[in-house]
């Protein structure tokens, strides 16, 4: 009988999103990322869209797209990321798709998700249909087709969810063997108990719903699946192969499909090369004749279930209690503090349960004098989500209002379904999965309640944020100095609230240090100018104007002054207040750069602490990056001081340290620093530099090693890497300038002799397409009469070995 192989990949983040920026802000445990979307999509994502295959030499041999021969899915916010900061890996896998079509007999291999990975059986019906109607249309948005299956956050599962599922046309989803519970052939009536994880996983079953509607399902292969995940299997591809043959059995009669389901980030982030054994098996899979290689879609169509199934409700595959690691004290737990309590889980859960059930019948009541149907406009909201521009919002309110809705109307509109928006966000199902309260997933979802909370305030004037709070009390955290989830809440989520007039003060602040167009775009705000002056006596710098604030989710905009003064480092005060009129702003305007002009510092302080009265600011209410940005400005002269210090300290000193590093003796911890301070320092500037100066890094290299001072590994490996990417790109772009081959292969050598690994992956991706365009000519060049044709060969072979690629030799056989 036939025998089929299917590897499917789960792609997913919690969305990271400040929820009101709508973007991720920087993250310092991602280092030397800028966040941990960045770090994973650097060590998963793009790998699998470019991953290599060697050959019995160890050199790569092919360079392939790994989503065009596996099955997978991508949490739908993860996409919205991509698109935007890594534009290339979404293109790779958009295209993956349309290949597996034609490679599949029409079924592509990816599979829509339920939007931000809510917990469906802990949901209500509206909340799990509006989910899935989400994660559909992202899907067609995206993929330009209809989804045929749909992946459950965690596989998380009840009969409701399915049906909501099958009620949406979708055809399958896959689920843990551990969520069987019985099955019968098709028309049969004796059910066997397959609980345990002793269902066959190798066919394709039916299961009937109460409602009549019907779903296929998939179970996969438990045990390769746990070790691929959890013991070593993707070591070597060759593991990875033997485990899926030794799977199918000789005795079957059926066509058999041997198939696991994992996080996709086992491929890359956490098996590091993990992609590179998944590449090598597809490759070997497809190169047999006694396997096919095969998705979901295409196997359900050549081979329809003959057996029905009936499953453990409320179950997932990464809880063996079922749904109760996302609302209880279980004992799942991530392991790595033994002894902590997780019986924070309820009542967080329980805490938003109540907010949402008291938030729901408000939305319904007054979304009824705007909306046809209130619950069908959240359903097709997500088009809004996806495309935020106002002709877009224009076609949404033509469709779903009742009426045309004036500017006021509108952003209560829009503000109305932000609220349902933020309270499906705070469900992502990240916020309880780890140990605890205070790790960045659960603030996040806490930030999503905020949100909303804020939003509900705005429209119907009541408190919902000392309830919530009242309820967090009771979520203890494991951090004694933490308290409850009460302080958590008040320490991490109350200082990230923002409204229009602290966008004003971020922008008043930051337009110091940075140019401004007259319209300019702060993250999801937009703010256009009406009057603007930068003052400046000395060191001190003042900001002052008017201003129009509006987001570009709620179109709600304010109109404020603004007044910030600079008065050298990290000193600022200043404020924003509301304007009212041109009158008040000319002589607000005109009393504070009188007392400028004066250079009156004192005075000034009073007049604009008069001014703006308790609408003052200070530069650690800027929004993170930019606060990070500034920072970095205000301390270039103490860096700078600071590294004139030590250098001076350890030049009056090196011959001491070198002399004793030769006795083997211990080096003091002062000159050690100051040795360390200046290495790091000066081997990321000469990476940074335009043209690398190899003797010097080298010199640098040396005398740190004399020194015993400890490099920066991360940060001078990813210094060095982007130095090798612009070098590379540069040679892409002209590959038959000689000089341009000699510039990069002089940095290869120096990269070979660094104290660690640099990754090549992105510079091998850049010769791999060159090499495949001019493979054909390097015959010609190699035996070309004139030397600079041979120069040429020779330096591109060179090339290509120090990526470590198989490279043509220019006779026609890999060298």
């Amino acid at each position: 009988m036939e025998r089929y192989v299917c590897i499917h990949g789960h792609f997913y983040q919690p969305p990271r999103e400040n929820p009101w920026l709508e973007a991720i802000e920087i993250q310092d445990s991602a280092y030397p990322y800028h966040d941990w979307n960045e770090r994973i999509a650097a060590e998963c994502y793009a790998p699998n869209r470019a991953s290599r295959i060697l050959n019995s030499q160890a050199r790569i041999d092919q360079i392939v797209n790994n989503y065009s021969r596996m099955s997978f899915n991508f949490g739908p916010t993860l996409l919205a990321w991509l698109e935007h900061a890594d534009p290339q890996t979404y293109q790779a896998i958009l295209a993956a798709d349309a290949d597996s079509q034609e490679r599949f007999g029409g079924h592509g291999s990816a599979l829509a998700q339920a939007y931000n990975h809510m917990i469906l059986p802990l949901a209500n019906r509206r909340d799990k249909r509006t989910q899935v109607i989400w994660g559909i249309r992202d899907f067609e948005l995206r993929f330009a087709r209809r989804p045929e299956g749909v992946w459950l956050p965690e596989t998380a599962v009840d009969l409701e969810t399915l049906d909501v599922v099958a009620e949406q046309g979708i055809k399958f989803t896959i689920l843990s063997p551990y969520q069987a519970k019985r099955s019968r052939p098709l028309g049969g009536r004796a059910w066997r108990d397959v609980s345990e994880g002793r269902i066959d996983p190798t066919m394709a079953y039916q299961i009937r719903l109460p409602s009549g509607r019907s779903l296929a399902l998939f179970f996969y292969d438990g045990p390769i699946s746990q070790a691929v995940a959890f013991q070593g299997l993707l070591e070597k591809g060759e593991y990875l192969v033997g485990r899926f043959l030794s799977a199918f059995s000789d005795t079957a009669k059926h066509a058999q499909l041997v198939h696991i389901a994992t996080d996709g980030e086992t491929y890359g982030h956490h098996q590091k090369f993990g992609d590179m054994a998944l590449a090598y098996a597809l490759h070997q899979f497809e190169s047999q004749d006694s396997t096919r290689v095969t998705n979901y879609g295409q196997f359900l169509e050549l081979h329809p279930p003959s057996q029905e199934v009936q499953i453990h409700e409320n179950s997932s595959w990464s809880c063996v209690h079922g749904v109760e690691r996302w609302r209880s004290n279980c004992g799942c737990s991530t392991g790595g503090h033994p002894g902590w309590s997780q019986a924070w889980r309820a009542p967080l859960r329980d805490a938003l349960d109540r907010l949402r059930d008291r938030l729901c019948p408000l939305y319904e009541e007054k979304a009824r004098d705007y909306f046809k149907d209130p619950w069908a406009a959240r359903d097709a909201y997500i088009d809004v989500v996806l495309d935020r521009s106002p002709e877009n919002i224009e076609s949404f309110l033509s469709q779903q209002a009742k009426r045309k809705l004036d500017r006021d109307e509108t952003i209560t509109a829009l503000k109305l379904l932000g609220i349902q928006r933020h309270a499906m966000l705070m469900y992502t199902s990240c916020g309880w999965f780890f140990d605890e309260i205070s790790r960045i997933e659960t603030i996040q979802v806490m930030q999503y309640a905020g949100r909303a909370m804020q939003l509900a305030a705005e429209l119907f004037g009541t408190d919902f944020e000392s309830s919530v709070l009242e309820g967090l009390e009771g979520a203890q955290s494991n951090i004694p100095e933490l308290g409850s989830g009460r302080r958590v809440y008040e320490r991490f989520v109350k200082p990230s609230v923002i409204d229009l007039p602290k966008v004003g003060a971020h922008y008043a602040v930051s337009s110091l240090f940075e140019e401004y167009p007259e319209i300019a775009r702060v993250y999801c705000y937009e703010v256009r100018r009406e009057d603007f002056k930068v003052l400046q006596s000395g060191r001190v710098r003042m900001a002052l104007g008017r201003i129009e604030v509006t987001s570009g989710i709620t179109r709600e905009s304010s109109s404020l002054i603004i007044g910030v003064v600079h008065l050298g480092d990290h000193n600022f005060t200043g404020g924003v207040r509301t304007f009212k009129g041109i009158e008040e702003y000319e002589a607000l305007a005109h009393e504070i750069e009188e007392v400028f002009s004066r250079g009156d510092i004192p005075e000034l302080i009073r007049t604009v602490d008069k001014s703006f009265g308790l609408g003052t600011y200070s530069l650690k209410l800027l929004f993170r990056d930019q606060q990070r940005k500034i920072l970095e400005v205000i301390l270039d002269s103490t860096r700078a001081e600071a590294e004139a210090l030590y250098r001076r300290f350890y030049e009056d000193h090196s011959s001491l340290a070198r002399f004793l590093a030769e006795l083997g003796l211990p080096v003091p911890k002062p000159l050690k620093m100051a040795a360390q301070f200046l290495l790091n320092t000066d081997l990321r500037r000469a990476f940074d530099s335009s043209q690398i100066d190899v003797t010097r890094i080298q010199s640098l290299l040396q005398e740190g090693k004399m020194a015993l001072a400890d490099l920066d590994v991360s940060g001078l490996e990813y210094a060095a890497r982007k130095a090798l990417i612009r070098l590379a790109h540069e040679f892409e772009q002209q590959p038959e300038d000689l000089a341009r081959i000699q510039t990069l292969n002089a940095a290869l050598d120096l990269v070979a002799t660094l104290p660690f690994e640099v990754n090549l992956w992105e510079p091998q991706n850049l010769y791999y397409e060159v090499m495949r365009r001019l493979a054909p000519d390097l015959h010609a060049k190699a035996c070309a009469p004139d030397e600079a044709s041979r120069a040429w060969a020779t330096g591109f072979m060179r090339l290509g070995t120090k990526l470590h690629m198989a490279v043509p030799n220019g006779d026609g056989p890999e060298s």
